[in-house]
Parts: structure tokens; sequence; C-alpha cells
């Protein structure tokens, strides 16, 4: 049930995964931005894959994704994450009217959930569950980056995914493609990869879930998950975000920086990957 709330949701985290101080906040993610490199994309980008740990964690990587879009404009931005926390419900969004982020509010696309709440339930009978207050870091950590990579003003659609199995994930991803079909529209699925495998284990657990990416073969993310050959807390949303894509007429995934904890943190033994990607299509 959709319900909205006339209060901005509040951060819970800055001042710990980012700065809350507005113009130190503005100066790292501009920094990250501008000191990415990312290698040469084919086409036009229709979604990113982007990480979600402290900016001093992932910042570097995360700043190549929003690298590729600096200075575009779109109407709307969708950023898919997991939900971290237990919740009874598959899929949720925010019950506020916005996000709060230091760098200013970003305007919930009200009209586009409600079209997605209704996909979903036409599809599944699940819909989008609304959560006031929620403590989700993933979606949250993408948002000063949009803030300053792209122009103009933007609507966002937040979507947490709760039940990370193929089929929700497959029908999120219709649903999406449903609903964004004529729109200008980002989307960004937050993940990080392994999760506190010594380095050499992290590489290779990542190598195997990163090509499946390369090689757009959402259904291979899975695969690898059941197999216990890799892992990513935002596999459903990538996966999602790679079949919304593909519908779209995306064919293209360009891997631009990977990278684990261990460059920041210098400790070998337990780390976490994180990896970004620009998912294209060619017009």
């Amino acid at each position: 049930m959709m319900n909205e709330l006339a209060s901005a949701r509040p951060s819970p985290i800055a001042g710990t995964w980012y700065s809350a101080n507005p113009s130190q906040l503005r100066e790292t993610v501009d920094a990250y931005i501008d000191q990415a490199d990312p290698p040469d994309f084919p086409g036009q980008v229709i979604a990113l894959v982007a990480p979600h740990a402290g900016y001093r964690y992932s910042g570097s990587v995360a700043g190549h994704a929003f690298k590729t879009v600096k200075g575009n404009v779109y109407d709307y931005v969708a950023v898919i994450s997991p939900l971290h926390q237990y919740h009874p419900q598959p899929i949720l969004t925010s019950a506020h009217r916005a996000y709060q982020t230091p760098l200013g509010e970003l305007p919930l696309a009200k009209s586009k959930l409600a079209e997605i709440d209704a996909g979903l339930t036409a599809r599944a009978g699940l819909g989008l569950t609304t959560v006031a207050n929620d403590q989700e870091h993933s979606l949250e950590i993408e948002l000063p980056f949009l803030q300053r990579a792209l122009s103009g003003n933007f609507e966002l659609i937040p979507i947490m995914v709760r039940d990370q199995t193929r089929e929700t994930a497959r029908i999120l991803g219709r649903v999406l493609a449903e609903t964004l079909k004529d729109e200008n529209c980002l989307m960004v699925a937050s993940s990080d990869l392994s999760h506190f495998f010594p380095q050499s284990k992290a590489e290779q657990l990542d190598d195997l879930v990163l090509q499946a990416l390369v090689d757009f073969s959402p259904n291979r993310l899975f695969d690898l998950k059941k197999q216990g050959q890799g892992q990513a807390c935002g596999l459903a949303p990538i996966a999602a975000v790679l079949w919304a894509a593909r519908a779209q007429g995306a064919t293209n995934v360009t891997l631009l920086k990977y990278d684990t904890s261990a460059t920041a943190s210098g400790d070998t033994s337990s780390v976490v990957g994180y990896g970004a990607a620009a998912i294209t299509r060619v017009d």
C-alpha cells in the first residue's frame, strides 16, 4: 500500500558513512568524480552499477560510475538497492515525499512509483510497500554522487529489494522497463561484491560476478550465487536493472573500475569487493 508522509526522509548516515558538512561533502564527491578515469564505452548510458560502502572505502570506485554521466540531464533517476534489514515484504520504497542529504532534498517521483506499484501488483500481486525512516544506507549513499554529477533537477525513484530471488528480480526488471520505456531516466543498481574473504579469494569470486555482468547475463549471477562461486549484496538489483536495460535496447556492459577495501584499510585478510559498470545502448 502506498502511503505518503509530508516530511523528507532524514539521513541516518550523514556524519558516519559520508560527511555531514555540505561543503566538505561536495569537495569529497567532486574529487572522486574528477579523479576517475573510466575506460571508453559504446553508446548512451542507460544504467549504472555502483558500490555502496562508506566513501572512504568505495567512493573512488563509485566516482568512475558517475563520471560517465557527469553533466547529463534526467527527468528521473531510479536507484535500486538491497534492503539489509529484515522486512516481511519483498519490495519497498520510501513513505516520505523526498530524501534529505546534506546537499539538499531529492523529491520522490510519486506518479512513477504508483505505476511501478500497479505493475508489480498486476504481475505478481506483491506491489510496493512504503516504509518511513528506514535505516538503509545502500540507496542513500548514491544520492550525493547523483546530486553532484547530474545537471538540472530530477525526481527520485527509490526501490529497496528485500526478496532477492531470481523471479522477483525478473518481474521488477520487467515492470521498470514498462514504466520507464518512454522516459528520460537513469537507473542505478547499488551493490557491493564479496564480503570478508582474503584478497585473493575475493578477487576470484568477484571476477566471476563481474564477468557475468559484462556478459549481460543476469541469470548467471543467480547461478553463481547458488553454486557458491560469487556473491553480491545487491545481486537482485543488478539483475533487475540488467533485465530492464535490455528491454530498453541496451546491449553492452562495460566494467569501469574494480577495487577492494584493502586499498583504504591496508588489510588484505578480510576485504569487501567493489565494482562500477556502465550499461549502454547504441542508438
